[in-house]
């Protein structure tokens, strides 16, 4: 049975004054204004009341199971101190009775102590018993001693301390330990938890980001198979290992691609640089991989058919990755990066060479509205100069990078109207993008990233995938996202037709 959607504000290229819109078989097969509708036999009928419906959100990069933790777990955003850090460890110590606590959020650059708990802490705080506290980057993590004696290995690997803060190559095996704790309904759980959530804020679309190191095998399955059978959004699955081409092939990920480590995260002084960190001059972070294997990689995936992809923010892992994209070039004889992906690329010296590569950037505007400007944590780590340079959003588009929006959630929280906003309002003077790009690379960006581009645009013909959202007037058909405004509150969400979220307007 088709449906006539009307009395709506509908953004579409295919009209300025849509209002009205048909589905049938989870297509769009008419869209324009309500007086062209006519009469359409044994449609169902929907009022929107006014409401603004447009394309629905892609997040182009996240991990479920933590976020899914995150939301139903240990949250650690809110903590002012290492104190309030260590009152609720003990509270969920004492509600997991003996079970492990894993927590994410903290954040020592707020705190007036400037550290994190120590293992000796965490000890007194659990009672003995096994923690694992992510930072809020997620590329490092403060375990508690029993943690460490579960993996006697983390002793000899670099990043280790005793005391308890876990960087770099040092934090991979406690992380699997903590989240191999984990039972598959204990992951299933988180799972629904985040997509649900997604689902509630207009996203049709998540990017996971799994791996040896960042979850399992069995959590990417579990969680495809999820979204497969419940109405909650699609999801893409990455598998992130170096040459890891037969996995991903066996997971049905659409790449070996996705949190391939190449450097580590900022906050965490693990992002490799050219230059060292303006707080820690003893260091410039960390390359993990050699540009050989990098470039090897991206050959592989490129003759199966696979998404190649590397996690770099560093300046040093950027050019990394453009290396390693020129080796692939010269031994192809044709853009070596051409569909393939770049995640984060935060500090890109060289946004032409970025776009020449042919690579997609999937970018996170929310780490520069969370760390950036001239008094924020980039600053601490780089100095007031360097930390204008990040994120530079117009300098990408204008070269011709291709762009797909995310979160990198638990890193920062869903909220795909807030990432345009950041894209659109960033910290630095002339950053910014306009909010119908921002908005555009949150949608059919993330859809193009993945090689099925103009799934993200409400036409004639094109896929029903789209939300409703409640909000006021209209700037150049978007709605009002500047700083102070209030953001859009999402009134359904539907995926191909299919309803996966609905606050009482479609029932």
């Amino acid at each position: 049975m088709p449906t006539l959607y009307r009395n709506g504000r509908v953004y579409s290229p295919a009209s300025r004054n849509a209002s009205a819109f048909v589905v049938e078989a989870g297509t769009l097969t008419w869209i324009g204004d309500e007086t062209g509708a006519g009469e359409r036999t044994g449609a169902r009928v929907i009022d929107l009341g006014g409401a603004f419906v447009a394309p629905a959100f892609v997040d182009a990069h996240v991990h479920a199971t933590s976020t899914g933790l995150a939301l139903t777990g240990l949250d650690l955003r809110a903590s002012g101190s290492v104190a309030e850090v260590l009152d609720a460890v003990e509270r969920a110590s004492r509600a997991a009775r003996g079970r492990p606590v894993l927590g994410s959020g903290w954040d020592e650059t707020r705190w007036p102590e400037r550290r994190p708990p120590t293992a000796a802490e965490l000890d007194r705080a659990s009672y003995g018993g096994a923690v694992y506290l992510a930072r809020v980057d997620v590329h490092s993590a403060v375990v508690s001693s029993s943690l460490m004696a579960a993996v006697p290995s983390v002793r000899g690997i670099e990043g280790f301390s005793p005391d308890g803060w876990q960087r770099g190559p040092a934090h991979d095996p406690v992380r699997v330990a903590a989240f191999a704790a984990l039972t598959s309904g204990q992951r299933r759980d988180a799972q629904r938890a985040a997509l649900r959530r997604a689902a509630e804020l207009g996203i049709a679309c998540v990017h996971e980001m799994a791996g040896p190191v960042i979850s399992s095998e069995d959590d990417l399955a579990e969680l495809m198979a999820l979204a497969a059978d419940e109405p909650l959004p699609e999801v893409v699955g990455y598998w992130a290992e170096l040459f890891g081409i037969d996995t991903a092939r066996e997971l049905g990920a659409v790449g070996a691609a996705g949190d391939l480590f190449c450097d580590g995260s900022l906050g965490s002084h693990t992002a490799a640089l050219l230059e060292p960190y303006a707080d820690r001059p003893d260091t410039s972070g960390l390359l993990r991989f050699e540009t050989t294997d990098v470039a090897e990689h991206i050959a592989r995936c490129t003759k199966a058919g696979l998404q190649a992809g590397f996690h770099a923010i560093g300046d040093a892992a950027v050019d990394q990755v453009l290396d390693a994209v020129d080796l692939v070039t010269e031994r192809l004889g044709r853009p070596g990066g051409a569909g393939h992906r770049i995640e984060h690329a935060e500090y890109v010296r060289n946004p032409a060479r970025l776009a020449a590569s042919g690579l997609i950037a999937s970018v996170q505007p929310g780490f520069d509205a969370l760390w950036g400007g001239t008094d924020g944590m980039y600053a601490d780590r780089l100095g007031a100069g360097r930390a204008l340079e990040l994120n530079r959003f117009a300098e990408l588009a204008a070269a011709g990078v291709p762009l797909a929006f995310g979160s990198d959630a638990p890193v920062t929280e869903l909220g795909p109207w807030a990432s345009v906003r950041a894209a659109a309002h960033p910290s630095a003077s002339g950053a910014g993008v306009t909010p119908r790009s921002a908005f555009a690379a949150h949608t059919d960006g993330g859809w193009r990233a993945v090689g099925r581009g103009g799934e993200g645009v409400l036409t004639a013909g094109s896929s029903a995938t789209f939300a409703v959202w409640q909000t006021a007037d209209l700037r150049e058909g978007l709605p009002d996202i500047a700083p102070g405004a209030e953001l859009p509150a999402c009134l359904a969400t539907v995926v191909r037709g299919k309803v996966i979220h609905d606050a009482g307007l479609l029932s």
